[in-house]
């Protein structure tokens, strides 16, 4: 039995494009033709090896999720709260990051503008940033433990204060705010960090 032919493009590539054009584009706002055109791939190709858009749009978000994955328990494996959650905050705001690369998070601009037909994606998205603050409230339960923050320290608010100035940096950064002002915000949410 001879050798099936050879695939002409590189799915890792293929869906790295992808996830760059639903990071700067939105669930909602890349049509199936910006996507084959950006992966280099035609729609059969498209469906026989991701499936749907919105299997397509899970592998970009497992893939980015990898990607972040790193950042993030770099980030909680810091000794003290209040360096973690300063790394964590410019990484929303991708504040050193590529220059070209799209600035916020994925899983925050994916679902910024969700209708019912896409009410699943919007869900996972959903799903997926409750998983990451239940992780943090995890961590600041382990540093308030270790006296890193105060014994009066709610660590289900915190972390949920955390994300959501995280998920607005996010969304600052997509919008245009300049690396400086995101720093400055950064900054600010540092002055109010529970003193130990």
């Amino acid at each position: 039995m001879g050798a099936g032919r050879p695939r002409a493009f590189d799915p890792d590539e293929a869906l790295d494009s992808a996830l760059e054009l639903f990071w700067r584009q939105g669930y909602e706002g890349t049509s199936l033709s910006d996507l084959t055109e950006a992966m280099g791939i035609a729609k059969p190709s498209l469906y026989a090896v991701f499936g749907n858009k919105e299997e397509l749009f899970r592998k970009a978000l497992d893939r980015y999720a990898a990607r972040r994955q790193d950042l993030s328990c770099s980030a909680l494996g810091e000794p003290t709260s209040r360096r973690a959650v300063e790394r964590m905050l410019l990484a929303f705001a991708g504040v050193g990051e590529d220059e070209d690369a799209p600035k916020g998070c994925l899983m925050v601009q994916g679902a910024l503008v969700c209708s019912e037909a896409s009410e699943t994606i919007r869900q996972e998205l959903c799903d997926r940033r409750t998983e990451s603050e239940a992780a943090l409230c995890r961590r600041i339960c382990e540093w308030k433990a270790a006296g890193d923050l105060p014994p009066e320290t709610d660590p289900k608010d915190l972390a949920r204060y955390v994300m959501a100035v995280a998920q607005g940096l996010s969304v600052q950064a997509a919008s245009g705010a300049s690396a400086e002002d995101l720093r400055r915000v950064v900054g600010m949410t540092l002055r109010t960090w529970p003193p130990v």
